[in-house]
């Protein structure tokens, strides 16, 4: 599946300046539409390490109203966390009626790096795939919104980022000696995402790859996915998207018509003679 996935798809930064603005004021709209009918929405985040997961959550939650949703970022589970059922710190974290949750890795860390790591038996993640299909259907048939998306980049490129990142020293942290090691299993992790892939697509939940080696292309299929799913989702209650989309074209338009305002000329005060008091 993922050895046929084009990795050369580019966008232009210039067709992605002027299709970013109408995409996220699109979502903006989406997200309040979503909110005044009570569409709660999960949109996870999975990929390699460095292939963008980060980024396009920035991008994404950029315009959105911030009162609006949450972004969870997922590490091992701690102690405590580990005395209940293995799904329930995820429960505890879905989206109230209304709201977006979004997941910077989720669940599927039990069919990934803890499967290729050995944290766990074989028979737990293998049975963890019926746990996250069933999980994903419950949480569907309540009334949630599921997009899941997987960023896909090569071995290579994995490892040019990687290099270039360790030369920034602001940048160089978000590279750990554990990166490097998943790297070298590079294999391992494509077995594992491939069958998470296969047996994970259902109806209620389906995948999208993003193939992540440009940004811009990886950020557009990212925001056009979502806008385009919850688009989907808010017909099916009743809510008119193609008006919410002319809105947001107008919106777009007229703020480009705009010019932008100049900072005002500083001003430059002269001081006050000797021997007075400047008043």
């Amino acid at each position: 599946m993922l050895e046929k996935v084009d990795l050369d798809k580019k966008m232009k930064r210039a067709e992605w300046k002027e299709l970013r603005l109408p995409l996220q004021i699109r979502l903006y709209d989406l997200q309040k539409a979503a909110y005044d009918v009570g569409l709660p929405v999960i949109v996870l985040f999975e990929g390699w390490d460095a292939s963008g997961k980060g980024t396009c959550i920035s991008m994404l939650t950029q315009r959105l109203d911030p009162r609006g949703f949450k972004v969870w970022p997922i590490r091992a589970a701690r102690t405590h966390e580990m005395n209940h059922p293995w799904l329930w710190r995820f429960w505890l974290k879905l989206p109230n009626r209304g709201e977006i949750a979004i997941f910077d890795r989720s669940w599927y860390g039990r069919v990934l790096v803890e499967r290729v790591e050995k944290l766990i038996p074989e028979e737990t993640w293998r049975t963890a795939y019926r746990d996250i299909v069933d999980f994903e259907q419950m949480l569907v048939e309540d009334g949630h919104v599921i997009v899941k998306f997987w960023l896909h980049i090569s071995r290579d490129e994995q490892r040019r980022r990687f290099k270039m990142l360790e030369r920034d020293p602001l940048e160089s942290w978000h590279v750990a000696p554990e990166d490097w090691e998943h790297h070298r299993k590079y294999d391992e992790y494509l077995q594992a995402a491939e069958e998470m892939l296969e047996r994970t697509e259902c109806e209620w939940g389906p995948w999208t790859i993003v193939e992540a080696t440009d940004q811009q292309y990886a950020m557009w299929k990212v925001l056009s996915t979502l806008a385009d799913a919850l688009d989907t989702a808010l017909s099916r209650r009743g809510v008119d998207t193609a008006a919410l989309s002319a809105e947001a074209m107008a919106a777009a338009a007229a703020r480009r018509a705009v010019p932008a305002e100049r900072p005002p000329a500083e001003r430059v005060e002269e001081s006050a003679p000797e021997g007075t008091t400047g008043l």
